[in-house]
């Protein structure tokens, strides 16, 4: 099956939000496969805006419950597994909570993945009162993420928390 995900660049930040939304139900509603549907989803965000450096999601281990492990996503080689309430993705799946930083320099216990990364949202997972997994999306610019962002990102994983 081919599909495209339409998004014009001269929209505004909530303008693509508001019409990436549907597509992205539309783009997993048929799939079952978790791992496919996750791949799809970070390809989605990451080419829906383009200053998106890294945009991927690290899933709460099977074996290792105080930690989150890499899973799908786009951009550069990132770390691989980080403690829950370490950096930014281990504190927001602790937390519960989206987190937006303006400069990860300031973030007090920032892991430093990609040392192009200046700003990062990261939004949790929740299922059963867990967190699952965290949605990490980071930017090359300072201050790249507000609560427009934090606004629709969190109704995308509210609307695909059934896939995990």
């Amino acid at each position: 099956m081919s599909f495209e995900i339409k998004a014009d660049k001269s929209l505004s930040k909530e303008e693509k939000y508001i019409l990436l939304i549907p597509q992205l139900s539309s783009l997993i509603e048929d799939e079952k496969n978790f791992v496919a549907n996750l791949a799809n989803l970070t390809s989605a965000l990451k080419y829906s805006f383009d200053d998106f450096l890294w945009v991927g999601f690290y899933l709460r281990d099977d074996k290792k419950k105080d930690e989150i492990v890499l899973g799908p996503f786009q951009g550069r080689v990132a770390c691989t597994r980080m403690a829950i309430g370490k950096g930014v993705c281990g504190k927001s799946a602790q937390r519960k909570e989206t987190i937006i930083v303006e400069d990860v320099d300031k973030f007090p216990g920032h892991i430093v993945c990609d040392s192009l990364s200046r700003s990062e949202i990261v939004i949790p997972v929740i299922k059963n009162g867990e967190a699952v997994a965290v949605l990490d999306i980071d930017s090359d610019k300072p201050d790249n993420f507000d609560l427009t962002d934090k606004k629709y990102l969190e109704e995308i994983i509210k609307n695909i928390t059934h896939i995990f």
